[in-house]
């Protein structure tokens, strides 16, 4: 990113290039600390009418969004396709995702916040009516990444605004045109302004003030920049929400489908260049059908197309969208390389236009290379032969990072057990990735690989504050155990864990054992005492 001054402005700007061309982009101002705070200024005076139009009249608003979305789609894909290199189909499946979440928050924000009644076992709050409020917390913000631009950028915006939240989407400076175009559309379908505001620059000096002046952090992106994020949120004592890196693993079991296990793993191993953190970057398979597997993945990646997008079903695999990532692509396979690994096919990079590293199959790989440890986060794909289905569980577990795996097996329940056994936030059997869709389905990671969930009902109420409201049904002028304290009454109180809780054959809810009715004679003792005072 080349900063620039115009002779028309003393802002800064950057400039944006095709990484598949080379071709210019665009050119996005450079926004310092005093702008962040303008825009989020105009955010926060915006929060209250936003709110005030209730979950019926942002839905409306957003409707609108997802028709216009839907209308310039062509506009929106071909956007994306500049700024990324991606091929039309990754771009459009980008696209799909927003559109598809946008449907799905506007149907089912109402009822995942509204008011939560509460039930209790604590004979303490017998008569007292609990719940549940949630609130918008104000202004979030949400930070991107570069390698899936709109979903990961506007997208994790549409359930803070349901929410009854303003937005400040900070996109990566590397691909900020898709959330720029968004940001545009949404006001020309008749969006308030203030409402989704887009700030572009770097993270140093944008992202950092961006943090600085939300009420809330959403962040996608790596583990070392969310653990900064993280630290900055907490000194500011704001809520943050953290989706970082993967290392998934895809365990392929002897009795797998292996034409479907083969296909899966070409698929979602080199989908988006495999720039994407949900990729196959590790794959397990019992040895005794290694050989086979590995023979018809290698015969699938070589028939697979690379080069720059030329419309749609042009070609399978694109560019690297920046160009540092393939240099740790490249380490990766050296190391390997270096450390008896076997490339079977790809392992070559070229540049001009464009940084482009072939589709690569690796094997003889163990966990002393950084292609099984690291998250590579490029088109490669290592396979690892092992002798059982627990030696397959205890290396995938054996990562810092727990985003998602996968489980290739004709037995269901089989699969289903082996997905219990694996640290990942999402486990699929016999696919990946498509859990992504349902909106319905909380999706986040575990250990380095981010706190958190995008989408499921935390993934809305993570965007509100949550009040517990209790309203006694009734309320005399004084209660047993307030003061003043007496002898009969703390003699009374202290035996009450004996009669609730020190007999054997008390129920696990107080509610439903014969405790609660000697309790509620403790308490007609207790009132008598006070009323004879």
């Amino acid at each position: 990113m080349a900063a620039t001054k115009t002779a028309e402005s003393e802002t800064p700007t950057f400039t944006v290039l095709a990484p598949a061309t080379g071709a210019v982009v665009g050119e996005y101002p450079l926004m310092d600390a005093d702008a962040v705070a303008e825009v989020a200024a105009t955010a926060r005076d915006a929060r209250r009418g936003w709110a005030d139009l209730g979950f019926d009249g942002r839905a409306r608003v957003l409707g609108r969004f997802r028709r216009r979305l839907v209308d310039h789609q062509d506009l929106m894909v071909e956007t994306m396709i500049a700024e990324t290199g991606k091929t039309h189909e990754d771009a459009a499946s980008d696209l799909l995702l927003v559109v598809g979440w946008l449907h799905h928050w506007a149907r089912t924000a109402a009822d995942l916040l509204a008011d939560q009644p509460i039930s209790t076992s604590s004979p303490f709050l017998v008569g007292r009516r609990n719940f549940i409020a949630y609130r918008p917390r104000g202004v979030v913000g949400v930070i991107g990444p570069w390698n899936v631009p709109l979903s990961l950028t506007v997208g994790d915006a549409i359930p803070a605004l349901m929410a009854g939240n303003t937005v400040i989407i900070k996109p990566s400076e590397v691909t900020p045109a898709s959330a720029v175009l968004a940001q545009k559309l949404f006001l020309e379908s008749g969006g308030p302004e203030g409402v989704l505001n887009v700030v572009t620059g770097d993270g140093a000096t944008t992202g950092t003030a961006l943090v600085d002046n939300v009420d809330y952090v959403q962040f996608t992106g790596s583990v070392r920049t969310g653990k900064k994020i993280a630290k900055r949120c907490i000194d500011r004592m704001i809520g943050y929400s953290l989706e970082l890196g993967g290392k998934d693993a895809m365990i392929v079991l002897a009795d797998a489908n292996l034409d479907r296990a083969a296909n899966a793993a070409v698929q979602y191993g080199f989908f988006n260049t495999g720039q994407i953190c949900m990729s196959a970057e590790r794959v397990y398979v019992e040895r005794s059908v290694h050989d086979e597997f590995v023979a018809k993945v290698v015969g699938k990646v070589k028939q697979l197309r690379q080069g720059a997008p030329a419309g749609p079903g042009s070609v399978d695999v694109t560019v690297m969208i920046h160009p540092p990532q393939r240099d740790i692509v490249e380490a990766h396979v050296r190391d390997a390389v270096r450390k008896g690994a076997t490339v079977l096919t790809g392992g070559t990079s070229t540049t001009g236009p464009g940084h482009y590293y072939s589709p690569t199959v690796l094997t003889n790989v163990t966990h002393e290379m950084k292609c099984m440890t690291e998250e590579t986060f490029g088109p490669t794909l290592p396979i690892m032969a092992v002798g059982s289905v627990e030696e397959a569980i205890e290396l995938a577990n054996d990562s810092p990072y727990g985003l998602t795996a996968s489980v290739f097996t004709s037995d269901l329940a089989r699969g289903e057990a082996v997905a219990r056994r694996l640290e990942a936030g999402t486990v699929t059997v016999n696919d990946m990735m498509v859990h992504l869709s349902a909106g319905e389905l909380p999706m986040g990671g575990h250990k380095s690989s981010g706190t958190g969930v995008r989408n499921g009902a935390e993934g809305i109420r993570k965007f509100c504050t949550q009040t517990v409201i209790q309203v006694p049904r009734m309320a005399p002028s004084n209660e047993p155990h307030w003061f003043p304290y007496t002898k009969t009454t703390t003699r009374i109180l202290s035996g009450l864990s004996k009669v609730l809780y020190g007999r054997p054959d008390v129920s696990l809810n107080p509610l439903e054992s014969r405790p609660v009715t000697a309790m509620k004679h403790w308490f007609d003792r207790l009132t008598a005492d006070r009323n004879d005072r």
